[in-house]
């Protein structure tokens, strides 16, 4: 499978990758599994896949958890090296693409301190962001080949 089937297959096709990337293959080696295994947890255990109900938590600290993201993907990358360069596609992209613009914007909005219409701003593009980043986190799943953990925790409507 190339990369440009197995984004199709997670309806991650607005990532804007270059086309020569897209056609390479997708071939996950042990160390990708295991780094996808590692932000794969990661991700499922923090506010980017875990709803922020309207009354509970605090805006601040969701943003932090979330640029946390950062530094743990660029220490995982760091530990597996070269040897998990399929992970460091996907992981490299959303990042930047995904996160970094979400980040960057609330960062400079958190220093001057949110005022009760940036809050609600905020939990609505965050909830937003949660929806892709479960994807994500799903697909970081399907990489580490496991189950899918999350749907352990997924509340009966």
């Amino acid at each position: 499978m190339n990369w440009k089937n197995w984004l199709k297959r997670w309806d991650m096709t607005t990532l804007k990758i270059k086309t020569s990337f897209l056609e390479m293959e997708w071939n996950p080696q042990t160390a990708d599994q295991d780094a996808a295994w590692e932000l794969y947890i990661e991700l499922l255990t923090r506010i980017t896949t875990q709803e922020l109900i309207n009354d509970d938590g605090d805006e601040q600290t969701a943003l932090e958890s979330i640029y946390e993201i950062f530094e743990l993907t660029r220490e995982i990358i760091k530990k597996y090296k070269r040897d998990c360069i399929e992970f460091t596609k996907i992981a490299i992209v959303i990042l930047n693409q995904i996160i970094r613009p979400f980040t960057a914007k609330w960062h400079k909005i958190s220093l001057l301190g949110f005022t009760q219409e940036n809050k609600i701003e905020f939990r609505k593009e965050l909830k937003d962001k949660q929806a892709i980043l479960m994807v994500y986190t799903q697909m970081l799943g399907e990489m580490a080949g496991v189950e899918k953990i999350n749907d352990l925790t997924l509340l009966e409507q």
